[in-house]
């Protein structure tokens, strides 16, 4: 049997889903599509999970889509492509009812790039590098990338960095606020187990409203933005967290978070 193209392991609480494919800088297929997908359908489904991370095997995390894939070869309605394996991945990610850290020990091209920062915690090597690979295919950004990289970046350096395609490096990503942080090659695993470990042991339903209130009211007004502050914080505030949280600060002990 061939190996799989999504390596799945989980330590404690965390979940990591690993891309497996290293000699194509594990660039997406259709097959890798049809593992990556269901394995975080089944990481959300985990009542033990509590936060998940994605990275890739070898020296990239992701080099966007392989166009020597049998899905892309001959008259391709890419569009189709986008729809089929594209918007339910970006879409699946975004909605995780937990945190999602992306893990970029390499390049992040393409929808690789765009991948990566679908998720809400990106701590990258200093090694790594984005690039928004598109223009140079004739392309747009996909995978989220027109939602996302204004709203990360602003309109001027979202533009900069989809006309040109040039190469990001993972400091400057920080620098510009497209991703939350680099760091040392030799400290990416630490760095991102220490956060996952963190973010496992939070109010899971919490931090996954917190991700669909903000993104929400970028849409809204101030008035209407509230509104949905107080309508969350009234059904969240119905829950067991919530009462944990305050029991927890009075007795002055670690919080036992089981809301998901």
């Amino acid at each position: 049997m061939s190996e799989p193209t999504v390596l799945v392991a989980t330590r404690g609480a965390v979940r990591t889903l690993t891309l497996n494919r290293p000699a194509s800088l594990n660039s997406f297929t259709a097959v890798m599509h049809g593992e990556l997908l269901p394995a975080l359908q089944q990481a959300a489904d985990d009542s033990a999970i509590r936060a998940v991370v994605i990275t890739g095997a070898g020296r990239g995390f992701c080099a966007g889509q392989d166009l020597m894939d049998p899905a892309m070869v001959g008259n391709v309605d890419v569009g189709a492509v986008i729809e089929k394996f594209y918007r339910p991945l970006a879409t699946r990610v975004r909605t995780m009812p937990v945190p999602v850290i992306a893990a970029v020990n390499g390049v992040a091209a393409g929808a690789g790039a765009n991948l990566a920062l679908c998720c809400d915690f990106v701590v990258a090597a200093r090694s790594a590098s984005f690039i928004q690979a598109f223009s140079k295919i004739g392309l747009v950004p996909d995978c989220g990338g027109t939602w996302l990289l204004p709203r990360l970046v602003g309109r001027a350096r979202a533009l900069g960095l989809a006309m040109t395609g040039d190469k990001l490096p993972a400091e400057e990503a920080e620098r510009i606020g497209l991703i939350w942080k680099c760091v040392d090659d030799a400290a990416l695993a630490d760095t991102v187990n220490a956060l996952a470990d963190k973010l496992a042991l939070m109010p899971s339903r919490a931090l996954a409203e917190t991700r669909r209130v903000l993104d929400s009211a970028m849409a809204m007004d101030f008035s209407d933005a509230i509104t949905q502050e107080a309508d969350t914080q009234r059904e969240l505030g119905r829950g067991a967290d919530f009462a944990e949280g305050v029991a927890a600060f009075f007795g002055k002990r670690a919080p036992l978070f089981k809301d998901r």
